[in-house]
């Protein structure tokens, strides 16, 4: 795949692998639970005031439960798995569109068997994502459907 700009083209030289960018962890460890997930910045631009980065789950890996002020968009290019938007647990899939809205509980998680991976665009400025107290956890998980999603 090939994408030509006015800068710099962007060029996929590997699996969801691109040149120019750096296979970055997920988040620092031991800032919030999540498990083997990298992201991969692939464009960012003030001037629009949006950013593309790509998510990569290995087998059995997911991201943090969090939520936000900040909407985004997520497009799944590869592998399976499951999402956790609000109050309910999505099946997803390649080709899938998930919109999160803002201050919604949310988390992805792949399939035990194949990698999840992602685009995620989102607002160059955005706020810090906020993770659930206990009492909000214990909340999710009275919905069995949730507490199962959840278990790891």
């Amino acid at each position: 795949m090939t994408v030509v700009t006015a800068k710099n083209p962007v060029r996929c030289f590997d699996a969801f692998r691109w040149e120019g960018t750096d296979l970055l962890a997920y988040k620092e460890e031991g800032s919030a639970p999540f498990k083997a997930i990298t992201r991969q910045t692939l464009f960012r631009d003030p001037a629009i005031k949006c950013e593309l980065r790509y998510f990569e789950l290995a087998p059995g890996g997911y991201s943090t439960l969090e939520r936000h002020e900040h909407m985004h968009a997520v497009l799944i290019l590869r592998g399976r798995g499951e999402c956790l938007i609000g109050d309910t647990v999505y099946k997803i899939d390649t080709n899938d569109l998930v919109t999160i809205e803002p201050w919604t509980w949310h988390q992805f998680r792949a399939n035990a068997d194949v990698p999840l991976g992602f685009l995620c665009m989102v607002n160059v400025d955005r706020d810090k994502p906020v993770l659930p107290n206990g009492e909000q956890r214990e909340a999710l998980t009275t919905d069995p459907r949730i507490a199962a999603f959840l278990k790891d």
